[in-house]
């Protein structure tokens, strides 16, 4: 298990990898270098097509399809045994950025064609990929990884807390764009191919993105090919010869990828749920319900508050951009019981809320009935304020000489406006579902799961985040997705006869985590000592009488407070584990 590293310089690029942390390995000389990295990952290399080498974290899902494509257009015989990174790379150089969008699958790849690094993330971003760069002009130095922590370490570049990436952290409880928490360090957005260029420029092209294109078919036409595609999506993530788990919450997402996984596959499907124990609310009736109809082999896993107090540092620490997400450390442990049940992929049900219409989208459209001020950035703001996170308490929650650094920043809405503005998608629901599969589906969703489960030796896979689901779901007219306050509709009908009709037809409530209880009860003296400790008023980003209000429950916060308290405990542990101050 690795990641990778590359550098790009005039001065010693092996010796800058080895810097980092990485092993460098043979490729033509030049001013680059490739390298592995010690850690949680499935990157392997160098690849080589002609004179054009790479090295990549990449798991294709289509493979025979685009191996068949090579083939139809003359390239030479390719080994059955060709590794899927070595298979991306020979798309890219036969067919350009169009063998690229050929691809379905997760991957991050470094490329080196001529003096030139291309970097390459799959198109929804399902794996991370950093780059930094340092110098200008004939000293600029280029340097990429899939880690932050091996760009951290590059001695070539002056990094340091970046702060409009607190402010958008404290937003979204995530980071929805190019930026990270370090200084000088920036993301590959999802379906990009991004060349650095040795004089130090760099030039960024798309290679897929979501597009309207509405279909007027009749629904059932539109259901009956939904369904096509969503089991072709499951059946080209499933193992072969092994089993496979589901991580299964009993919503509808998670249980038609368990139904369909269990139609599909001819090995053992095992599915599992989460448990808070006593008397926190769950939905295990339906996920147990789920389990039995399809068959599988079902296992419940409590997660009592004490394990999430012992284990919160460490997993805040796996995330490359910290993740405000109560259930990260459940995530954990629920990647844990499945590799230990000798599994190599486990499925989710990630996807149908950003692809096809869940929560958050009809007060989005009731406002956009009622709103007094035209135009894009009061759509923007009005999706901030959905998100109720610290968005509201940053004048009383920072500190004002952090206030005052923040001042000339853009707004965090210039995060969100390229996608609720009219161009590629003309009505405002595909807009805020553009908007939902661009920010959150990419950097927070997709992410997280991909870094906790590589923790443990698996590769989290989301068919409902397949390309071409995608594709159609932006054909389906959106009176189809959302229809009346139903939502997900169309979904909904494809699977209709796979699952139970209290399963289909039950409105979504989310995993409720109880989190308010954690930091009243196991979490309380971590809470204390992190936000109130000697490295916290170092740091000097809190106030800390908004911070010991917050944690007496004083105030006008009330019941949401444990969400935003939530969200500084995990950007401190965040902070601490990367060593970031000021």
């Amino acid at each position: 298990m690795s990641r990778w590293c590359a550098c790009l310089t005039a001065d010693d690029p092996a010796g800058q990898v080895a810097a980092m942390g990485g092993r460098p390995l043979p490729t033509r000389p030049g001013h680059h270098a490739l390298g592995l990295l010690d850690g949680p990952g499935a990157a392997e290399g160098p690849y080589r097509a002609g004179d054009v080498y790479a090295i990549g974290e990449v798991t294709l899902h289509n493979a025979p399809e685009l191996r068949a494509r090579l083939g139809s257009a003359g390239a030479e015989d390719i080994p059955g045994d060709c590794p899927d990174g070595e298979l991306l790379l020979r798309a890219y150089v036969t067919f350009g950025a169009a063998g690229l969008a050929a691809a379905d699958g997760m991957f991050a790849l470094a490329i080196v064609e001529r003096d030139e690094l291309v970097l390459v993330r799959d198109h929804m971003g399902a794996r991370t990929l950093f780059h930094a760069r340092a110098g200008t002009g004939e000293r600029a130095a280029w340097a990429a990884s899939t880690s932050l922590r091996a760009l951290q370490r590059w001695p070539a570049l002056d990094t340091g807390l970046h702060l409009p990436a607190v402010r958008s952290f404290l937003t979204f409880a995530y980071l929805p764009g190019r930026e990270t928490l370090l200084r000088g360090i920036h993301e590959v957005l999802p379906g990009r191919c991004v060349r650095l260029k040795a004089d130090g420029s760099t030039v960024e092209e798309t290679y897929w993105e979501p597009a309207e294109a509405v279909d007027e078919r009749p629904a059932p036409e539109h259901a009956r090919e939904l369904r096509e595609l969503l089991e072709s999506a499951t059946a080209r993530r499933l193992p072969v010869a092994e089993p496979v788990g589901v991580l299964l919450s009993g919503g509808v997402d998670s249980s038609l990828v368990t139904a369909l996984a269990a139609k599909l596959h001819d090995q053992a499907v095992r599915s599992y749920s989460i448990s808070f124990g006593g008397d926190a609310p769950n939905e295990l009736a339906y996920s147990g319900l789920v389990a039995a109809h399809c068959h599988t082999e079902h296992q419940i896993l409590t997660v009592p508050g004490e394990a999430v107090a012992a284990r919160l540092p460490e997993t805040v620490a796996l995330l490359d951009s910290p993740v405000g997400d109560p259930l990260t450390v459940p995530n954990l442990m629920l990647a844990e019981a499945v590799a230990a049940d000798g599994m190599s992929v486990v499925l989710n049900g990630e996807g149908g809320d950003p692809v096809f219409g869940g929560p958050k989208n009809l007060p989005m459209l009731i406002h956009e009935l009622l709103r007094e001020e035209a135009g894009v950035d009061s759509r923007a703001r009005a999706y901030v304020d959905s998100y109720r996170k610290c968005h509201a308490d940053l004048p009383v929650l920072l500190t004002p000489g952090v206030l005052a650094e923040l001042a000339d920043a853009p707004p965090v809405t210039d995060l969100l406006a390229p996608y609720l503005e009219q161009g590629r998608m003309s009505g405002l629901l595909n807009q805020l579902l553009h908007t939902n599969l661009r920010t959150k589906g990419a950097h927070h969703i997709l992410t997280k799961v991909e870094r906790i489960t590589a923790s443990q030796g698996l590769e989290g896979r989301a068919p409902l985040f397949d390309r071409a689901v995608v594709d159609h779901a932006f054909r389906v007219p959106p009176r189809l997705k959302l229809a009346g306050t139903s939502e997900k509709w169309i979904l909904k009908e494809a699977v209709r006869d796979l699952l139970p009709p209290t399963i289909v037809d039950r409105p979504k409530s989310g995993m409720r985590v109880p989190v308010q209880q954690w930091l009243d009860g196991p979490l309380r003296e971590l809470g204390h000592d992190l936000l109130l400790g000697r490295s916290a008023r170092a740091r000097g980003l809190f106030r800390e009488d908004t911070i010991r209000s917050w944690l007496r429950r004083e105030g006008t916060l009330l019941p949401r407070q444990g969400g935003k308290l939530w969200l500084v405990l995990t950007l401190e542990l965040w902070l601490r584990s990367f060593e970031v101050g000021t």
